[in-house]
């Protein structure tokens, strides 16, 4: 049952980085660790300026 449980715990974790479920985490620790007088962005601030930042600058999106 272990190996099942870490299969499934992998998995999630993979999925979840594909869909940017630990971004926000990420963008908070880095601003803790590189600019901690700096005010850190509401989560869904980050959200909303990412989209924006995607529209302006799509990239090599598929859509």
């Amino acid at each position: 049952m272990g190996r099942l449980r870490r299969a499934v715990d992998a998995v999630r974790w993979y999925v979840g980085s594909l869909m940017g479920d630990h971004d926000y985490r990420r963008y908070v620790e880095h601003m803790a660790r590189t600019h901690p007088r700096e005010p850190v962005l509401s989560e869904s601030a980050y959200w909303r300026g990412r989209y924006a930042d995607q529209d302006r600058r799509p990239g090599a999106r598929c859509c």
